[in-house]
């Protein structure tokens, strides 16, 4: 049972016109394929130029430069909630990868490098990714080892990153160097291309999750950057990394509640169909109670989210009210997708079986864009605890 489109206090008509066209181009280009493409470990290229067509891609980025409905927050989540019904969180991080590491460069780039890169991708031409974690750094993104020195025009880079989404198949990479002493003050960005000599591109990582994700490590040996290619000043990077943080939180909090919302559904269908001792498995009342506290979870986490999306979208920096909403939602989805999959019984633990893959993605976001308890520690900062 899909959630209908109902116009709200949030939503224009505008913008359910925009939900059902996302929703009919994820049921015709991409519901017939995730399965295959999940087992793959990829999906076809191109799906970014479909998307691009469409205009997906650039919504929330400025016209000038091929976007549209800059600042409609609300707008930009209605296009995140219907891509996340194509059952696969790999996919949807993927083909948004874009959302994370063009930002700085639409913002802060030169001009020349702005107005070349910005309209390639968002037409889905090419593929941006944002590389900010290293081996063994984790959320510690203030203490990053990748080094830039520059020398003459260029800047000479060395260091490795990992866990980046898009990385193996990305053509422009939006790079944190150190530039500077130690801290979040001797940080910088580069715009990096994938054909930069001494830049390399390491294997496919293997995930728990998220499989039609590419992700990979990438390596850097003496690759000479143009200084040209620094977006922002120099040692001026880290509050760049933290001005996108807000709208990857709130992305990731929605990834999170339709994770649970299409569990829910599922979960739903499954249990009017099934039968066991003699009659659907949904009239028993300890399943009814499970799909009532599960349905609502999953309206609470999500309504939470779009106060957050408004507050967003009036111009203030809720960044206490997302980490909470990430939290709780990241919560909501572990809980429902789990109880999806105990509902399913066997049938739960087979891959063919949409909640197995929801299972297996929910976790990552408990990970991804701050931990549970990065996100704690910020909530209590600005409690000042």
């Amino acid at each position: 049972m899909q959630r209908e489109c109902v116009v709200t206090s949030y939503f224009n008509e505008t913008h359910e016109q925009v939900r059902l066209s996302v929703r009919k181009f994820i049921a015709t280009h991409v519901l017939p394929h995730i399965d295959d493409w999940e087992e793959a470990g990829e999906f076809p290229r191109d799906l970014y130029q479909k998307a691009g067509e469409a205009g997906f891609l650039g919504i929330g980025f400025p016209e000038a430069l091929g976007g549209s409905c800059e600042g409609d927050v609300l707008m930009k989540l209605v296009v995140s909630e219907e891509l996340m019904r194509s059952t696969s969180g790999g996919l949807v991080a993927s083909l948004g990868s874009l959302d994370i590491g063009l930002p700085p460069v639409a913002k802060w780039a030169q001009p020349a490098v702005r107005e070349q890169v910005v309209p390639e991708v968002l037409r889905g031409d090419k593929i941006a990714a944002l590389a900010i974690t290293e081996p063994g750094g984790g959320s510690d993104v203030a203490n990053l080892k990748t080094r830039a020195v520059r020398d003459g025009d260029h800047y000479v880079v060395n260091g490795s990153k990992t866990f980046i989404t898009s990385g193996h198949r990305a053509d422009y990479y939006t790079v944190a160097v150190r530039t500077g002493g130690m801290g979040h003050g001797g940080i910088s960005l580069l715009l990096i291309d994938r054909d930069t000599p001494g830049f390399t591109r390491g294997r496919k990582l293997r995930k728990m999750g998220w499989w039609a994700s590419d992700t990979a490590e990438l390596f850097f040996v003496d690759c000479r950057v143009p200084a040209g290619r620094l977006i922002g000043a120099e040692n001026a990077g880290f509050i760049a990394i933290m001005s996108n943080f807000l709208q990857e939180r709130l992305m990731l909090t929605i990834m999170a509640y339709m994770t649970a919302q299409m569990a829910l559904e599922e979960s739903l269908a499954y249990t009017r169909q099934r039968e066991a001792f003699g009659r659907p498995i949904g009239a028993f009342q300890v399943t009814r109670h499970k799909l009532v506290d599960m349905a609502t979870q999953v309206d609470v986490a999500r309504q939470y989210a779009y106060h957050c999306a408004a507050l967003m979208q009036a111009g203030k920096n809720p960044i206490k009210e997302v980490a909470m909403a990430k939290n709780f939602a990241v919560e909501v989805c572990e809980k429902v997708t789990r109880e999806a999959v105990q509902l399913h019984g066997g049938m739960g633990y087979m891959r063919e079986t949409v909640v197995e893959r929801l299972y297996r993605d929910a976790k990552i976001l408990s990970i991804g864009g701050g931990t549970d308890e990065i996100m704690k520690e910020l909530i209590a900062k600005q409690m000042k605890l």
